[in-house]
């Protein structure tokens, strides 16, 4: 598994998922989303049974699609939702994986300090 993703692999990823879903994936960013190339920690639900992944562990916000709002009634208002992809292959509460990216509620999310001689890219826009 790959632990980043190349602009390749996120074209590839892209192009896919756009294929399952039926649609384009927006580009616009959100203003005040976080951006691109930064860094969080997907962390398990406190306030549930500790979905929706095994453990908690790093991985970057990723460009595959803008950040979009989670269209689910549990969501919070205006909560969005991130690709990020993981440092490494990760397995979710029920088992299913590795899995190297998903698109994970902002709730789930906690920004963690930037690696050293790392640089965010930025917000993207479409």
């Amino acid at each position: 598994m790959v632990a980043s993703s190349s602009a390749s692999t996120t074209s590839d990823d892209r192009r896919a998922v756009e294929h399952i879903r039926g649609r384009s994936l927006p580009q616009e960013w959100p203003a005040a989303a976080l951006a691109a190339g930064s860094r969080v920690a997907v962390v398990r639900d406190p306030h549930g049974d500790g979905r929706p992944w095994r453990n908690e562990f790093l991985g970057t916000i990723d460009d595959t699609g803008a950040p979009e709002l989670v269209g689910s009634s549990p969501a919070r208002a205006g909560e969005l939702a991130y690709w990020v992809v993981f440092d490494g292959p990760q397995y979710d509460s029920d088992g299913d994986g590795p899995y190297r990216k998903a698109l994970i509620w902002d709730r789930y999310l906690r920004p963690e300090p930037q690696l050293p001689g790392a640089a965010s890219d930025g917000p993207r826009s479409g």
